[in-house]
């Protein structure tokens, strides 16, 4: 079943929560990158729910920025993503892209685990 990630179109949403996504699309396409390298641009913008166009314009973004490399194979690409590279900074520590696929990616049982163990409940 094909996940619909555009503002206004989650569940959330449906719930009475905000219209705008947490995630950019260059997060979304990186993501869905990470877990599929042979992914093709129009299998990335479907997922995504962005064009084909904006895509291919994203996918170069994060290639110029040095988050992924792309290698042709055949007639077809395929991804790596850069876990040592950078993403962010929080406070004085640094957060490189695998520590950010890490969190993000983990199977929801260990952040439901993680939850309980805080003491927090993450259905609000």
């Amino acid at each position: 079943m094909r996940q619909d990630h555009r503002p206004g179109n989650g569940p959330y949403e449906a719930r009475g929560g905000p219209s705008w996504n947490f995630l950019t699309n260059h997060a979304l396409v990186l993501l869905y990158i990470s877990q599929r390298p042979e992914s093709t641009g129009l299998e990335i913008a479907q997922a995504v729910g962005i064009t084909e166009r904006a895509t291919r314009r994203i996918v170069d973004d994060l290639q110029v920025a040095g988050y992924i490399e792309r290698e042709k194979v055949g007639r077809r690409n395929r991804y790596r993503v850069d876990p040592v590279r950078p993403v962010a900074r929080i406070g004085e520590r640094e957060v490189t892209l695998g520590q950010l696929l890490a969190l993000v990616l983990r199977p929801q049982r260990d952040a439901d685990a993680e939850l309980v163990e805080r003491g927090g409940d993450h259905h609000g």
